[in-house]
């Protein structure tokens, strides 16, 4: 066997460290790209958005979902995406900004999203809900309400598709609270075509409603194609509690057969998101969410 000159050595050792990165950048339990939801960073945006998004590129995001633009052009996202190493591949708009679609696909297409996300439901006659706060509006939406949802879902979904993207829904838990044998998600999902509405499953909040993700992801494989993950303390936790956010690794979800049973769907997106900061940091909490991530 001939000998391997010093040149083939140190460029063989250039290459494996290439693909190290590599592969320490994409690792994540579905073997996906480290996704970040930029609400968690909601309060660094407006001040300093490309420095924010540069901070998040270093810590071995890849991916990002928005939460609002705070006033950049698509361009000007774009660019400053490209800058810090990311993509946005989703954006997320509650029912009540989808009813101005026309400016949201375009702006989704101009930056070339693959996902425009309803975020949370909409009261068919919002004026039913004042004086209400947004969770108490929601558990007074009757069953016609929730179909009422649904039909908006079709019909946002088959604009959105003609456009060359997809739509999605994002849970919360209020869609998981029974109404006189009502399940209000369950109608949604049986509601809402397939082929015209995504589910972005948000593992925290179904566990806050009551019920466990990987049963969803298990009984409909083919509809869940985004995760968001996010982690509670729940120990001494009830219904109707505020939930205490922590990060990833340090709270009480089961994200083992969470992460399971995603296998076994067709996810193709996961997206950390970090409701509040209560022992550490924002971007520390943050990098500790990306080092589990890549370590699980």
């Amino acid at each position: 066997m001939s000998g391997i000159s010093r040149r083939d050595f140190v460029e063989g050792a250039a290459a494996c460290a290439v693909l190290l990165e590599a592969r320490a950048l994409w690792a994540s339990p579905l073997g996906l790209p480290l996704g970040l939801q930029l609400y968690s960073v909601r309060d660094f945006l407006p001040k300093d958005f490309d420095g924010t998004l540069r901070q998040l590129g270093a810590m071995g995001y890849r991916e990002c979902e928005a939460a609002g633009f705070y006033g950049h052009s698509a361009a000007e996202v774009k660019r400053a995406m490209a800058q810090a190493g990311l993509r946005c591949v989703s954006a997320h708009y509650s029912l009540q900004a989808l009813q101005s679609l026309d400016e949201i696909v375009e702006f989704g297409r101009d930056l070339g999203l693959d996902y425009i996300v309803c975020s949370s439901p909409l009261l068919r006659d919002p004026s039913k809900a004042k004086g209400l706060s947004w969770v108490a509006g929601l558990e007074a939406m009757p069953a016609d309400d929730w179909k009422w949802n649904a039909d908006e879902l079709n019909r946002i979904g088959a604009r959105v598709r003609s456009e060359g993207m997809q739509l999605g829904y994002h849970n919360h838990f209020v869609e998981f609270h029974e109404h006189d044998g009502f399940l209000p998600y369950d109608e949604l999902l049986r509601l809402t075509d397939p082929k015209l509405v995504a589910m972005e499953m948000d593992c925290g909040w179904v566990v806050i409603g009551g019920h466990k993700p990987e049963e969803y992801l298990t009984r409909y494989p083919d509809r869940y194609v985004m995760l968001h993950v996010k982690e509670f303390k729940l120990e001494g936790w009830k219904p109707g509690m505020e939930p205490v956010s922590t990060e990833m690794g340090r709270g009480s979800i089961d994200y083992a057969s969470i992460f399971a049973a995603a296998k076994k769907a067709r996810i193709r997106h996961i997206f950390v998101e970090q409701e509040a900061f209560p022992d550490m940091p924002a971007m520390d909490a943050l990098k500790t969410d990306a080092d589990w991530l890549k370590s699980v």
